[in-house]
């Protein structure tokens, strides 16, 4: 597998002059650990003193002040933080970007896109068989159309379709939470599970037909205030869970399957909820056989909105003391060929997979194994034990 680069012109977004962006760093050493940082101007500064924890920044209400004015160790510039990610992924004995979130649990909302929609039905058809795909894809669009994205989830046009799709023997359960008045919200990875930009995400080894889900993460407050967004890759196995949903499990949360970053970009007086709602965001896929792939989302084809999504992941039914992160959804599920006519797209191992928007920057990864990569092992306890250690917890400045 070749080595993964990621500039720092890629990185940032384009008006990060004036972004503010938080995000975590490993800091390796006898009294290193993970630490909250805030990037200004190029250098990343650590402000773990003032908020242990990412979810306990996020929650503040004075969290856009800390981060761009909190007094903390400089920790030198993002490009040098880049390059040893790069080279040494996350190992503890030497300095790496993390995912920036910590202990908010990772959920995701799924089929909020008429195109993912789609694409999910037919995995569902097809059992999990990639050769079926083509199609099943063109019997569904001769029958239900392809604008689906027209449809208002729970209204009756909604129901109208599922009526016909039922006579039709077509009705699916992605249809069901697709335009259906209930959205799917899961919970793809445990709190400091994911990895961040600059190293691998992992797939099963039992899977044959995989993809990038490249998405929106709402940062979102144990109150369920949106108040920032990051990048992510919802990366999923199409042929477990077109075998059965109930794989959905096993399909999605697997090791250093959840990759989110760069950075959170907080909400400030140049950024808001509006801008997200806005953004375009692009996925590339370059392969050591010369395979590439490049397509584009808009967030403005969201069936659901990010504050109705968030009403179904929290609320009253459901409490997180810590927050959450959560993934908006695709509507990108690639279906170019890369094998044997009408077979579809899935990963080899060293694919670079590159997210990008522009006010949110570049997520970039390489494509590994599950089995094959570093294991988690630096969870809630032991995150808790350095943090004391290094007398960090008990209150913030």
């Amino acid at each position: 597998m070749s080595r993964l680069t990621q500039t720092l012109a890629e990185t940032l977004p384009e008006d990060a002059d004036t972004a503010t962006l938080v995000g975590r760093a490993w800091s390796p050493g006898a009294r290193g650990g993970p630490c909250v940082v805030a990037l200004r101007n190029g250098q990343l500064h650590d402000i773990t003193a003032h908020a242990p924890t990412m979810a306990a920044l996020v929650a503040r209400a004075d969290r856009v002040a800390l981060a761009r004015d909190a007094v903390g160790p400089a920790l030198g510039p993002l490009a040098q933080w880049l390059d040893s990610t790069c080279v040494h992924g996350p190992d503890t004995a030497h300095r790496h970007l993390l995912a920036p979130c910590d202990l908010q649990v990772v959920k995701a909302a799924g089929v909020t896109f008429a195109a993912s929609m789609l694409e999910r039905v037919i995995e569902e058809q097809a059992r999990g068989d990639a050769t079926r795909a083509h199609d099943i894809r063109q019997s569904m669009i001769a029958i239900a159309g392809a604008d689906l994205g027209a449809i208002r989830p729970g209204s009756p046009q909604a129901e109208e379709l599922k009526r016909v799709l039922v006579d039709q023997q077509l009705w699916s359960q992605y249809l069901e939470v697709g335009i259906g008045p209930d959205a799917e919200v899961f919970t793809k990875a445990a709190p400091l599970a994911s990895v961040g930009t600059g190293v691998c995400v992992g797939l099963h080894p039992g899977s044959n037909w995989n993809n990038p889900e490249p998405e929106v993460v709402l940062a979102v407050t144990p109150e369920g205030e949106i108040v920032g967004a990051a990048l992510g890759n919802d990366v999923n196995l199409r042929d477990f869970e077109g075998r059965s949903a109930l794989l959905l499990g096993k399909a999605k949360d697997n090791n250093a399957s959840c990759a989110i970053g760069p950075f959170i970009r907080l909400f400030d007086e140049g950024f808001a909820l509006p801008d997200v709602t806005s953004a375009v965001v692009d996925l590339e896929v370059q392969g050591l056989d010369g395979f590439s792939l490049s397509g584009s989302s808009s967030m403005a084809l969201i069936s659901r909105s990010p504050e109705e999504l968030v009403s179904h992941a929290m609320g009253s039914h459901h409490q997180y003391p810590d927050g959450i992160m959560l993934f908006c959804g695709t509507m990108f599920a690639p279906t170019k060929d890369r094998g044997a006519p009408g077979e579809g797209f899935t990963h080899y191992e060293g694919d670079r997979v590159a997210i990008r928007s522009a006010r949110l920057g570049a997520l970039v990864n390489l494509v590994g194994r599950s089995d094959r990569l570093p294991p988690w092992r630096f969870g809630i306890g032991a995150l808790m034990a350095n943090l004391a250690g290094r007398g960090l917890l008990g209150g913030s400045s």
